[in-house]
């Protein structure tokens, strides 16, 4: 009992531990040493770029506690982006062709559209696994291809019909001041991820739901037999992940002031799984704490931000390696504290 309600474990005290020493590492290895002539706008820029990966990572981190997996979340991104995007050109063409403001109505709808496109994805995923009984991997592989095609396609089509483009375009601009304002604060994207890290830390550690999704990642078929509906538990999870897939896909539209799906979030999904293996969770499911994901995204992102100082060039040549090695890492230690 004093283990389950301790603040931290001894996981997460040891990434409190790595962060710390990243930190210190970079401002003594940067030439510029940027951590020290600007702490403050080091911490907003790390800040921020946190809690864009959070808000998704906490999705994937979930549905691999429940025992699955989700490939799809960076194409969920792009798509519920350019379902937003293209919203508002179908409410309001004539002003998104002349890059004038929106009606707050057409911004709220949009925003709808793209939350419901995360619903319809969700509900999609887990008809897939539950229904046709297509392995988690399987199922969400394919919407990490389809997802990102479909929005090239939408895109496309909706900027062809509405705007009077002869060939049409594969991303949409957005000026809007209303829209772009959600990720253009520095206040909004941090405190939706603290507020969503509040939310899932709540249902996972207070409430019989989360009992019930860590029950079904140690043992499904137990789960099941105990009388947990473990196809219900699979579409609330699938769908949770693809809410905030999109919620963070609406975020990163209004930070870039353009829905372009074939290059936007590209790759994120390992991202998302790379922080929530970091934080402590096992791929083999029933294992993880939402306090240690929150803190896997953040020691990811403090190392992304120290490559980038410390290599002078070509810094994101170097990127994917440094995470791999983090993450393969993090299993093996995962592993050992599993064996002893």
């Amino acid at each position: 009992m004093k283990r389950r309600l301790a603040l931290f474990s001894r996981n997460e005290f040891g990434l409190l531990l790595a962060i710390a020493v990243v930190v210190v590492a970079t401002a003594i290895l940067d030439a510029q040493h940027a951590y020290l002539t600007n702490p403050g706008v080091i911490v907003r820029e790390v800040l921020r770029s946190t809690a864009m990966l959070g808000i998704f990572s906490l999705g994937s981190a979930i549905v691999i506690i429940s025992g699955g997996i989700d490939l799809s979340s960076g194409s969920m991104i792009a798509f519920s982006g350019t379902i937003c995007a293209a919203t508002m050109v179908l409410l309001a063409p004539e002003a998104m062709r002349d890059a004038e403001p929106l009606p707050l109505w057409v911004v709220y709808a949009a925003m709808v559209a793209g939350l419901l496109s995360g619903v319809a994805v969700g509900t999609l995923h887990a008809w897939l696994i539950n229904v046709l009984r297509m392995p988690p991997f399987i199922a969400t592989l394919g919407s990490l291809v389809g997802l990102r095609s479909a929005a090239r396609v939408i895109a496309e089509r909706v900027t062809t019909l509405m705007l009077g483009t002869s060939l049409g375009s594969t991303q949409i601009d957005i000026f809007d001041r209303n829209f772009r304002v959600i990720a253009q604060n520095q206040f909004i994207p941090l405190a939706t991820f603290l507020l969503a890290v509040a939310g899932c830390g709540f249902l996972m550690r207070f409430t019989v739901l989360g009992r019930h999704i860590y029950a079904m990642g140690g043992n499904e078929e137990a789960a099941r037999l105990s009388g947990i509906s473990t196809a219900r538990l699979k579409w609330f999870v699938y769908t949770l992940s693809a809410v905030l897939s999109a919620v963070a896909g609406m975020i990163y539209v209004a930070d870039q002031g353009v829905a372009a799906p074939e290059q936007l979030a590209r790759g994120y999904e390992l991202n998302a799984i790379a922080a929530a293996v970091v934080g402590g969770c096992s791929l083999t499911g029933g294992v993880g704490r939402i306090t240690g994901v929150a803190l896997g995204v953040l020691f990811l992102r403090v190392v992304i931000d120290a490559v980038s100082k410390i290599i002078d060039t070509q810094a994101d040549m170097y990127e994917g390696m440094i995470v791999g090695i983090v993450v393969i890492a993090a299993v093996a230690l995962s592993r050992r504290r599993g064996s002893e």
